[in-house]
C-alpha cells in the first residue's frame, strides 16, 4: 500500500510517532517498516541501482528519525517525511547511475551503438527473462537522463501515480508550478521514447530481443548480472492507487502500464535503519532513546 495514496491512515503514523517520541523503539521501528518499501523503491528508480538505492535509504531515515522531535503535528506527517526524505536524496551525493546517464543524447548512442543481431523465434524465448531485464534497464536509462529534480518529480508524480494535490505540498510547490515542472519532465521521456521505442512508438521496429542477444553474447546480460528482473513479484503498480487526473496530460495507457510494470521490492530482511540507531550511541544520545 502507497503511503502517498488516497488510503494513507494519518491517524496510525500519528500515534507510532507520538510512542516512538517517547523513547518506544518499537512503535519507532514499526515507523520505519511502514514507509521503508516505498522509500527504497522510489530510491531505486533515482539512483538506477539496488545497493545505491539500499544507502540512500538508509541515509535518508537516518535524516528523518533525528530530526522527528521537530514535528510540530501542525502538518500531515506524511507530508513533513517526504519532504525530508525527497529533499535528501536531491542533496545526496551523485551516484553511479548519474555518471553512467549523462543525458538523452549519449543514451541514443549507447542504443545505437549495440549491435541488432539476428534472433530466432526460438532464441527469443529463450532470451525472455533477459529482454525484459534489458527493458527495465533501458526504461530505467530513460529516467536517469532527466535532471534531478525532474527525474524525482517523475518517478512520484508519474511512475508511482501519486496525486498532483499531495506532490504540490510534498515538493513545496504550488499545483501549478508542480504539474509545469511534470509535464516537462514528462515530454521529455515521451520525446525519446517516440523517437526510439518500438513498444511505445509501432513505427520504430522493436530491437529489444535482437540487442539483449547482443548483450548476453558480450557478457553483460548474464543471469548473475541481472538487476532489474531478479524474481521480485511485486510490481509499481502495486504501489499505485488510480488518479484519472494524472492521465489528461499527454501519456497514454500503453506509456503508464510500460513504466509501472517495472518491478519493486517489499521482502526485506527483518534488519531495520533502527539497528544502525541503536548500535551508535552518539545517535542513540541525539534521539534520547538510552
Amino acid at each position: 500500500m502507497s503511503p502517498l495514496g488516497e488510503n494513507y491512515s494519518e491517524n496510525q503514523n500519528i500515534e507510532l510517532v507520538r510512542a516512538s517520541l517517547k523513547g518506544d523503539k518499537y512503535a519507532l521501528n514499526e515507523l520505519i517498516k511502514l514507509h521503508r518499501p516505498y522509500i527504497y523503491n522510489v530510491a531505486w528508480k533515482f539512483t538506477f541501482d539496488p545497493m545505491d538505492a539500499e544507502d540512500l535509504t538508509q541515509e535518508a531515515l537516518i535524516k528523518v528519525i533525528t530530526k522527528l522531535s521537530q514535528f510540530k503535528f501542525e502538518s500531515q506527517f506524511r507530508t513533513w517525511l517526504y519532504r525530508i526524505v525527497f529533499n535528501e536524496f536531491l542533496q545526496s551525493k551523485r551516484r553511479r547511475g548519474e555518471k553512467q546517464f549523462t543525458n538523452f543524447e549519449d543514451q541514443a548512442e549507447r542504443l545505437d551503438s549495440i549491435e541488432n543481431t539476428v534472433v530466432s523465434e526460438q532464441e527469443e524465448r529463450d532470451l525472455e527473462e533477459k529482454i525484459k531485464e534489458l527493458r527495465y534497464r533501458c526504461l530505467s536509462g530513460m529516467i536517469m537522463c532527466l535532471t534531478r529534480e525532474q527525474r524525482l518529480l517523475f518517478i512520484v508524480g508519474e511512475t508511482f501515480g501519486v496525486d498532483h494535490n499531495i506532490g504540490a505540498e510534498i515538493f513545496n510547490l504550488s499545483k501549478q508550478n508542480y504539474r509545469i515542472k511534470l509535464h516537462r519532465a514528462r515530454k521529455d521521456i515521451i520525446n525519446f521514447m517516440q523517437d526510439k521505442c518500438g513498444l511505445m512508438n509501432p513505427k520504430n521496429p522493436c530491437r529489444c530481443a535482437k540487442k539483449t542477444k547482443t548483450m548476453h553474447q558480450r557478457g553483460y546480460l548474464t543471469d548473475d548480472k541481472h538487476m532489474f528482473n531478479v524474481g521480485y513479484r511485486k510490481k509499481v503498480a502495486d504501489y499505485v492507487e488510480e488518479n484519472l487526473d494524472l492521465v489528461a496530460d499527454i501519456v497514454d495507457d500503453k506509456h503508464l502500464k510500460l513504466l509501472r510494470d517495472v518491478p519493486a521490492k517489499d521482502n526485506f530482511d527483518s534488519t531495520t535503519v533502527l539497528d544502525e540507531i541503536l548500535g551508535d550511541k552518539e545517535l542513540l544520545d541525539f534521539f534520547e532513546l538510552n
